[in-house]
């Protein structure tokens, strides 16, 4: 439920030097690393393409859309208060309709009744992981005889991470970082935080903190805990709770397993089955302006987009709140109407360069991370305006597959 910030007014990269990596791979890695190109310095995005790294221009990938297999739900899982792991939909919510001209008032609360998950942990795919090894007979085993313990899936990883891939080809601002393990055939995704993203998250203003406070309160003043219930505004906010949907789809031909946070389902008996039933809540400013309007359609509407189509969420519904955080309406986006929407916008982004990039990014890692070894980490790394490279690192502190999961699956 992220605010929407400040973007630049087209999708041209910035002209501005490619910084290097030699932050992460110096101060933070403890054992032995090789690095695709000297100096772990990343390149512009020009000239002849090179099998040690992959462009971000994105008219590199305006061709026809991939093929993206209708994702199948398979599981689920919950985190409670303690962010303790249920193999079970405990914490679903319902989605309840709420009147045309609300008045939310999105600071209630925060004061007294916010409980914030300790951002500072980082969970890595652990949950995943356990939710693996809970349903290992839900997993197609392979036919190889090499592999007897991995299962019939290319890639794990969180649906964040994927959603970062989609968008990176319009991404003018922030850079990521991925780190990769080839274990039994299957390549496991996990976000490393960037120190750019350690330092915003440690200097959050206070008027940051709360507006981050905004998205989790709207939830709770459009969810029922129960089927047959309303939504209770009175109780805590606590963000450690989810309820998290594990689907299966392929993209290309790339076999993807992977995790999202789920808000909340529609509430109908009759509704579909997941994920079609899921809805996803955002917030976002009041559009008073046609400037607001275009960069509404150009930058938030593509990572809700990205966001809700990489599961198969058909709709996001929207509040639109004032300066002083209250919701004054609220507005459903069909998910397969969103790219019709933003067609009349010059220099918008468009669905096929976006899954286009993935597909081709998730390719190339299937080039790169051959070594079948958990403890064996290939760090993916970019940066707006560059292309992306790899290091590789040998028992380092990017290591990420836990010794529980390694020895189970072994």
């Amino acid at each position: 439920m992220n605010q929407h910030r400040s973007h630049n007014s087209s999708f041209q990269h910035k002209q501005q030097p490619c910084k290097r990596w030699r932050d992460y791979h110096e101060q933070n890695d403890r054992g032995d690393s090789k690095s695709s190109k000297p100096n772990h310095q990343q390149h512009r995005s020009s000239g002849p393409p090179s099998p040690q790294t992959l462009s971000t221009s994105s008219e590199l990938y305006e061709r026809d859309f991939p093929l993206y297999k209708q994702p199948v739900e398979v599981g689920c899982f919950s985190l409670d208060s303690e962010r303790r792991f249920f193999n079970d939909s405990r914490q679903m919510r319902y989605y309840v309709e709420p009147e045309k001209s609300p008045y939310f008032n999105l600071r209630e609360g925060y004061r007294d009744r916010y409980v914030k998950r300790d951002e500072s942990v980082k969970e890595k795919l652990d949950h995943i992981l356990r939710w693996i090894l809970a349903n290992r007979p839900k997993l197609t085993r392979r036919s190889d005889a090499s592999s007897s313990s991995g299962f019939d899936v290319d890639f794990v990883t969180w649906r964040g991470h994927l959603t970062k891939l989609l968008t990176t080809p319009y991404e003018t601002q922030e850079g990521w970082l991925l780190a990769v393990t080839n274990f039994k055939g299957t390549l496991y995704v996990s976000e490393v935080e960037t120190d750019t993203a350690r330092r915003d998250r440690e200097n959050r203003t206070g008027r940051h903190r709360e507006m981050m406070y905004w998205g989790y309160k709207f939830e709770q003043y459009m969810c029922a805990d129960k089927m047959d219930g309303y939504p209770d505004s009175s109780g805590r906010v606590n963000t450690n709770e989810a309820f998290c949907t594990v689907v299966q789809t392929r993209l290309s031909d790339h076999r993807l397993l992977f995790s999202g946070e789920v808000d909340c389902r529609d509430k109908d008996p009759g509704a579909p089955a997941p994920p079609a039933c899921y809805v996803e809540l955002k917030t976002s400013a009041e559009i008073r302006t046609p400037k607001q309007r275009r960069n509404f359609h150009r930058f938030k509407l593509l990572k809700w987009w990205a966001q809700s189509f990489l599961p198969g969420v058909p709709r996001v519904v929207a509040g639109f709140r004032d300066d002083r955080g209250v919701v004054v309406s609220v507005e459903t986006f069909r998910i397969s109407e969103i790219s019709r929407l933003i067609k009349a916008e010059d220099n918008c982004w468009r669905p096929t360069v976006c899954m286009n990039f993935c597909s081709d990014f998730l390719s190339f890692v299937k080039r790169v991370a051959t070594q079948d070894d958990p403890r064996v980490v290939y760090l993916l790394g970019w940066n707006p305006g560059c292309d992306v490279t790899y290091s590789v690192h040998r028992d380092s502190s990017y290591s990420f597959l836990p010794d529980w999961y390694v020895k189970e699956m072994s």
